[in-house]
């Protein structure tokens, strides 16, 4: 089959394409540099592999399609992306120097830096650094000094138990998997200041996370105590509660028990009242804000004391103390409920019921927290033996032991109000225990069986002896009344609880920070390092595998734990604890401001003038733990004068995830023919058929669904088989493409040669068509004309848009209204250099290296870096388009679309550039011009004499 492009002898301005001997389309209203790119794209369409193209009507010149795997790279990406990667890291173009210009704005944008995984990066990755580069770079083209860092959450579990794994120290893993994510991130055109990069396993980094640490100390914010701990036997640590799933550890599924153990805590609960107050400054996701709020769980209500009596009613002489947000229903408390963890657990345990208190304890000990107190689970419990006395009514209730209630909520214990509470009610079902209704609701409900959990008044609340009557109050003034009634008798207190807890700061590990104290050897006083003696570095272990007796690994460096006390020289042992993963992340922000000062954490004036952090970019994993406890710390640095700001985050974007590609799943009965995904299907009854695509047949349903990228389900897409096939730009614009930045949505590989198709298309409009050798001509096909002002009005609505979509991260409408220019302007003769350039300056923050090289193309001689971001003008930006009519020597030829401000030069070159209107006027000379607003262009022409 050949593909012809032939001038006829009958229209020979007018080239026509033939494939297979056919007449397909003309191509004169084409550009010349642009037909012989749409005779190539006839390959795809419908010349198949063996086609030939003929220029010319005799002419035998063939052009070999190109195979099938260069038909994406339709532009030369493979050659101008390495260029302008090498260009920018030698040039250090996106370098922030030390010394800036505090007289300009600032903005600092920050990624969540990334655990440098064995794995590398997926596509998931590149979604929020995309988002961050190219906020840094229209800020940098908007006159900003702009500080834009990456480095590495180095220390951590994974990479030990990965280290224990492969036999592999940590240390040498994780600098290969830095390698390893630095080039891939160098690949995708991030602008990163890799100048400022920094490792939280250095020990110049962590010298100033064992600094902050003396200055908990130094405050009393860190102590040690024996708490009860989620201890993993075999990954020989302690975990956090959200490590924890169904009693096993998240990474490997290993047992985990509840353990007593000596562990460093900080004192976060001191900031808890700033934590809520401050969180409304921040320009934070107002769900990321109710997270915080519920995991710090402020909450007012009262403590009780109930005496403790035996089976016998004798008071055993000691108080079991109940903290309640609902001291309102203080008469419908039927019996009370101590955690396993309780401090005063054995001294109320009768010994009868002591056997069986001490196997229900060990069996809560497997159970995490999340499952103790997930609402769903069965609530199991045991008597302790013992009674308490109600002090407002003078019943005589049981105590019993239950695993819903935490020993780190409240004092450890509850009184339960079965009538008023679900859980407490459940309970007491199973348990066959009385329940007392005390609230009415202030309208009548239809609920009879399940406890009333609202509004209302007190009923069956009023007691002779006590001298308390409630009866006929709101819930409200009920309890305030109670609350009056505890302190005055003594039987309580009014009280303000949280259920944050104090940070659980110690680890069983070997990979991470040491602790910068040291404990005499004759009384184990602990006594902190001075400054001067750090940091205390982790010394090299060829055996750092878990002692599986509980002590950490870093007892095996015997040589290290052995040391002096630098003040009285007395013998003394290191702390063989390290510090927690979260550590290093805490700070890392403050550390970018001035990564290399050895003499301070960082210096004053900077953090002045960059902090806080404008933009922070990261998934909403993060939204309690890491935020919560480096807003902790940056609090404590405000209180001690290191930082200026209250809070570390002003703005706070949470990017959705990137689902693997959707897959399709039939099912099949047992004589395996194919039955509909109906909603009545039961899939455990059925086979299940993993398919690429929907089948043909419309009358089977399938059910369709997009995962999370993993492993194994085998939906990993790696980002350098993409940036191979198709190029980083084409990446970054299509992540940014695929739907607002804050939505999770799936990967397409077909949505991918979309964008891909428009970077091409842009490349040709500018660059023009490939020569016959497939290479491209130096410069461009743009002209010096002057732009029309239809023109002028695409660029300028393009420019609005996009400025606005960036500044809205709202990316994916930015990159469409590109889009629709690049469509405009390829119905265009000519293309205007003025405005070509802006347009090429609206595309760089998302697709920079295609950028960089049609600017340099253009005939710049410096990087585009720090050009000015195009303004869109006003005047271009009016809908009020009109049709003005155009007259030639008072006859009506044609007409053309105007704004209504345009002026008479205006409507003169349009008419001179439409086809009809064109033809009467080229080559004649213009007598005079009449021309009314709005109305009418009237062109007198001088009269034409002809000779004799």
């Amino acid at each position: 089959m050949e593909v012809q492009l032939l001038h006829s002898s009958i229209c020979p301005n007018r080239p026509i394409v033939f494939v297979a001997n056919r007449p397909i389309v003309s191509v004169a209203n084409r550009p010349e540099a642009h037909r012989l790119a749409f005779v190539q794209s006839c390959f795809s369409s419908s010349a198949g592999t063996g086609s030939r193209v003929k220029c010319g009507e005799n002419s035998d010149t063939a052009i070999t399609p190109p195979k099938a795997t260069q038909q994406r790279k339709s532009y030369p990406f493979g050659e101008i992306e390495p260029r302008w990667q090498r260009y920018w890291e030698e040039n250090r173009t996106f370098r922030t120097p030390d010394e800036v210009d505090m007289s300009k704005p600032k903005c600092y944008i920050l990624d969540m830096f990334p655990y440098p995984s064995g794995a590398g990066l997926h596509v998931g990755h590149p979604l929020g650094y995309t988002a961050t580069d190219i906020l840094a770079r229209y800020k940098r083209m908007k006159g900003f000094n702009v500080l834009h860092p990456m480095g590495w959450d180095a220390f951590g579990l994974p990479a030990e138990q990965y280290a224990i794994e492969t036999g592999t120290h940590p240390k040498v893993t994780t600098m290969h998997n830095i390698r390893r994510f630095r080039s891939q991130l160098k690949s995708l055109g991030f602008s990163y200041d890799w100048d400022r990069e920094i490792s939280t396993a250095e020990p110049e980094y962590y010298k100033w996370t064992q600094w902050i640490f003396l200055q908990l100390l130094k405050k009393g914010l860190a102590y040690q105590a024996e708490v009860p701990v989620n201890w993993c036997p075999i990954l020989g640590t302690v975990l956090a509660n959200e490590e924890v799933v169904n009693g096993v550890s998240e990474r490997g599924g290993h047992p985990v028990i509840r353990k007593p153990m000596r562990q460093w805590m900080l004192k976060i609960t001191t900031y808890a009242d700033r934590l809520l107050e401050d969180l409304e400054e921040l320009e934070w996701p107002e769900s990321i804000k109710e997270m915080q709020r519920n995991w710090i769980g402020r909450s007012e209500g009262a403590e009780l004391e109930f005496n403790i009596l035996d089976s016998d009613g004798r008071e055993l002489g000691v108080k079991l103390s109940a903290y309640t947000t609902r001291p309102d229903t203080i008469f419908g408390v039927t019996y009370l409920v101590a955690a396993p963890e309780y401090s005063l657990l054995y001294s109320i345990v009768s010994k009868e019921q002591l056997k069986y208190v001490e196997k229900y304890c060990e069996l809560a000990a497997r159970k995490s927290e999340l499952e103790r107190t997930d609402l769903q689970k069965e609530k199991t419990g045991v008597f302790s033996g013992s009674y308490a006395k109600n002090p407002a009514t003078g019943a005589v209730i049981p105590v019993w032991i239950a695993d819903y209630v935490l020993g780190s909520y409240g004092t450890g214990a509850i009184m339960a109000v079965p009538a008023h509470d679900f859980r407490d009610h459940e309970f007491a079902l199973k348990y066959h225990i009385s329940i007392i209704k005390v609230l009415n609701p202030f309208e009548a409900s239809n609920v009879l069986d399940e406890p009333y959990t609202g509004d209302g008044f007190a009923i069956n609340s009023s007691n002779q002896m006590s001298g308390l009557d409630i009866n006929g109050l709101s819930c409200k003034e009920a309890a305030s009344k109670v609350v009056d009634w505890l302190e005055s008798s003594g039987h309580g207190k009014k009280k303000v609880n949280y259920k944050l807890r104090d940070w659980l700061f110690s680890r069983q590990r070997y990979w991470g920070e040491p602790f910068p104290v040291i404990f005499l050897d004759d009384t184990g006083e602990i006594v902190p390092l001075p400054e001067n003696e750090l940091p205390v570095k982790l010394p090299y272990l060829d055996d750092f595998t878990p002692t599986g007796t509980g002590e950490p690994p870093l007892t095996k460096a015997t040589s290290w734990v052995k040391t002096v006390d630098p003040f009285s020289h007395r013998p003394a042992r290191r702390e063989t604890n390290t510090m927690p993963q979260w550590a290093g992340s805490c700070w890392y922000y403050l550390r970018f401001i001035d990564p290399n000062n050895s003499t301070a954490l960082v210096d004053r004036s900077k953090e002045r003038y960059w902090g806080p952090v404008d933009i922070y970019v990261g998934g909403a994993e993060h939204s309690v733990l890491h935020l919560l406890y480096a807003r902790f710390w940056h609090k404590v640095l405000y209180d001690i004068g290191v930082v200026s700001t209250k809070e570390p985050f002003h703005c706070l974007i949470n990017q959705g995830l990137i689902l693997g590609e959707i897959e399709y799943t039939a099912y099949k009965d047992k004589d395996g023919k194919l039955v509909s995904a109906d909603s009545d299907l039961n899939p455990s009854d059925h086979i299940q058929d993993k398919i690429s695509a929907e089948k043909d047949n419309t009358n089977i349903r399938l059910t369709s669904r997009a995962y999370k990228m993993s492993k194994s389900r085998g939906n990993v897409i790696n980002p350098d088989d993409v940036v191979s096939e198709y190029g980083a730009d084409s990446l970054r614009l299509y992540e940014m493409f695929m739907g607002p930045l804050r939505d999770s949505k799936s990967w397409s590989t077909g949505g991918i040669e979309g964008v891909h198709r428009f970077l091409a298309r842009t490349w040709r409009l500018i660059v023009g068509a490939p020569l016959l050798t497939g290479l491209y001509k130096d410069g461009t096909v743009v002209t010096d004309d002057e732009p029309t002002l239809d023109q002028l009005q695409s660029l300028h609505r393009c420019i609005a848009k996009v400025s606005e979509e960036i500044k809205a991260t709202r990316f994916n409408t930015g990159i469409s209204a590109m889009m629709e220019f690049i469509n405009i302007a390829y119905k265009w003769d000519r293309h205007p250099k003025s405005v070509i350039e802006p347009f090429v300056l609206l595309l760089s923050p998302y697709a920079p290296h295609i950028a960089e090289e049609l600017w340099s193309r253009l005939g710049n001689s410096k990087s585009l870096a720090y050009e000015h971001f195009p303004e869109a003008k006003s005047e271009y930006l009016s809908d009020s388009r009109i049709v003005l009519p155009v007259q030639i020597n008072g006859k009506t030829r044609a007409t053309i679309m105007v704004d209504e401000a345009c002026s008479e030069d205006q409507a003169f070159r349009l008419a001179l550039s439409d086809a009809k209107l064109s033809k009467f006027l080229l080559g004649k000379t213009v007598k005079r011009r009449i021309y009314v607003p709005r109305r009418i262009l009237n062109v007198i022409l001088e009269t034409q004499m002809t000779g004799s």
